[in-house]
């Protein structure tokens, strides 16, 4: 499952300081080839140097080091930077000193903002600026800003000038994409070596803008050799773990996908999974249901099996489908839970005893999770590792916690609940998050806003169940995750904010082809 590794802050500082001790790397060729990468993506950002007005900001950390490498990139190129110093020359970093020596040696003035009239240097500055590089503080903010810091930033958010950003834009916490006070917005953000998690979760995904990564200088092995457990959803990860088939594979061998969803009113969210299984490539579906919908389906999805069960008075499965679902699951290979299913009492109590007794692979959604509340040790005693797929309302539900306590610390909360309960969390936001039992964590980088739209989960969890038997062992949910969020950007190419879940099984093909292609 191997992928672009994703450190956090402490993991990227352990790594930088083996890159110094064990690799001979002094720090300052680090910040040198960080500024020049900044410079390049800048140049290419831009379009043209020679004559531009670049406006640099930069901090007394090594974050400032690589703003100053960049002026005077720009600099020697023909460009007109115009560099400023946030904090006293005395407290920089011995990289950032020794670039702030050079800068100062070659004529280039670096104007200290220590009072009122160099702010009003900056906010002239800005307003006739070609771009502007925000080197302030990068990955080493956590907590709260100074008063002085976030007046700063708020006169370059202010400014009409466009702002490229060096690792994490300044005040994005670069572990959790939290923003306390203020951040800057920046247009592009060029992180260094690898990405940072912040940069993928709200609110800090909304001041990033584009992002890329650069390279400055490392080995990218020494990642590998390096305990960082956070990897990127791309479609490298994607094609290398889904299997090619066979010429003489046969539908038995590409996933039997039992379904057990929809109710009275939520009849879609019960098509929607199943069409999206076999979109994704099941060879079988068959679609549990509660017996006075049947004729619904077998109308609807005439390449989906059903089978009508007992059902309540309310027009949900009910309690005593139990049995006879057991025995069916015997012959499927997955059995997804959930979708539309309803939260009547009887057919709670029916999920979880499935839960309990069943020995197929489960991937459990919506309405399932529900019966799940109070009851997580249930799914310590899953014959398989379930898959669970939350979105964060769910997940905080499940944690008995609000949201905004789950967002503060997603990745640490998920991460204890995937051990404690040895299950497999999706959690759906702004960014899927996949966490396994072991600690290993997935963070994708496809997806769109277009995709908050009723069905969208329905759909994921339909993917994932699908993509069991199609990939290596483990991997469904990432290669569901990345499948679902690529069929979302296509169609959000086309439709926009207007796209329809159905829409996001429309283009499953488009991106299975695709997968293929890189595959080659």
């Amino acid at each position: 499952m191997e992928g672009m590794r994703i450190p956090l802050p402490e993991e990227m500082k352990a790594v930088d300081g083996k890159i110094v001790e064990e690799l001979g790397l002094p720090e300052i060729v680090l910040v040198e080839n960080a500024g020049r990468s900044v410079y390049k993506a800048l140049k290419d950002r831009l379009g043209f140097i020679e004559g531009a007005g670049i406006c640099i900001i930069a901090g007394t950390g090594n974050n400032g080091g690589d703003a100053l490498v960049t002026a005077r990139y720009i600099y020697n190129a023909g460009g007109i930077p115009s560099v400023f110093i946030v904090g006293m020359p005395e407290r920089m970093s011995p990289a950032t000193a020794a670039n702030y020596k050079v800068l100062t040696s070659m004529g280039i003035d670096a104007i200290i903002l220590d009072s009122e009239a160099a702010m009003n240097r900056l906010a002239r500055n800005l307003s006739h600026s070609d771009f502007a590089i925000d080197g302030i503080m990068g990955t080493g903010y956590s907590g709260r800003l100074r008063d002085n810091v976030k007046t700063l930033i708020q006169m370059i958010n202010d400014s009409d000038c466009p702002v490229l950003a060096i690792d994490v834009p300044t005040g994005v916490d670069a572990s959790t994409g939290a923003v306390t006070d203020t951040a800057i917005r920046a247009d592009v953000t060029v992180t260094l070596f690898a990405p940072k998690w912040g940069l993928f979760f709200s609110p800090g995904r909304e001041y990033t803008g584009i992002w890329q990564v650069k390279d400055i200088g490392v080995p990218a092995s020494i990642l590998a050799d390096y305990p960082v457990n956070q990897t990127l959803i791309n479609s490298q990860l994607a094609s290398a773990n889904i299997r090619k088939r066979a010429l003489d594979v046969h539908k038995g061998k590409c996933g039997r996908i039992l379904v057990v969803a929809g109710s009275r009113g939520m009849t879609g969210a019960a098509a929607l999974a199943s069409k999206a299984a076999l979109r994704a490539g099941a060879g079988v579906v068959t679609l549990a249901c509660a017996d006075s919908l049947n004729n619904i389906f077998e109308t609807l999805l005439p390449e989906i099996m059903t089978m009508p069960v007992e059902e309540s008075e309310t027009g949900e499965i009910g309690r005593g489908a139990l049995v006879p679902l057991l025995n069916k699951a015997e012959d499927y290979d997955v059995v997804l839970l959930g979708p539309g299913l309803g939260r009547n009492a009887g057919t709670m109590d029916m999920v979880r005893d499935f839960i309990s007794a069943s020995e197929a692979q489960l991937v459990i959604d919506a309405d399932a999770l529900f019966a799940l509340r109070g009851r997580q040790d249930l799914l310590r005693s899953c014959k398989r590792i379930p898959v669970l797929t939350p979105h964060l309302g769910e997940m905080a539900a499940l944690l008995d916690i609000t949201v905004e306590q789950l967002r503060g610390d997603l990745l640490g909360k998920v991460r204890a609940a995937a051990f404690a309960c040895n299950a497999i969390f999706v959690v759906k936001s702004e960014c899927t998050v996949v966490v396994y039992p072991d600690g290993r964590a997935y963070a994708t980088g496809v997806g769109n806003p277009g995709m908050a739209t009723a069905g969208s989960g329905d759909v994921l969890a339909g993917v994932i169940a699908g993509m069991v038997q199609q990939t290596c062992p483990g991997a469904a949910p990432l290669v569901g995750v990345y499948i679902h969020g690529r069929a979302g950007d296509i169609a959000g190419a086309e439709k926009g904010n207007g796209l329809i879940a159905s829409d996001i099984i429309n283009s499953l093909g488009s991106v299975l082809i695709e997968i293929d292609v890189a595959g080659l």
